[in-house]
């Protein structure tokens, strides 16, 4: 089953699992060291990243390596772009109506 890459990343440890790979990749044991759940749980969520293609695995002797799979990643940064775009718009506004009452408190 083909999980949804934002169910995925809805979970925050989860995200913190994300943000432990970006820096470089890790063995299950080394990221569930990083963690105060069973080794289990942390199993079922590299299964969930894995499912979702936010996470590559890597064959290193006997030990498997996860690595984040940066082109999903820029699958949700082009998600989030047009909200971005929202966002600056409308803090642009209110920087503008800001700078106006301002502006009319002064005179």
């Amino acid at each position: 089953m083909r999980r949804d890459i934002f169910q995925a990343i809805a979970d925050p440890t989860r995200r913190s699992i994300i943000a432990l790979i970006a820096v470089q990749a890790m063995t299950p044991n080394a990221i569930a060291e990083n963690f105060d759940i069973t080794r289990q749980a942390v199993s079922k969520h590299l299964r969930i990243l894995s499912e979702c293609d936010l996470l590559k695995q890597e064959q290193q002797g006997r030990e498997i390596y996860y690595q984040l799979e940066i082109d999903k990643m820029k699958e949700i940064d082009q998600w989030l772009e047009q909200y971005r775009q929202i966002w600056e718009s409308r803090f642009d506004q209110l920087d503008t109506y800001l700078a106006k009452l301002q502006k009319d408190k002064k005179q």
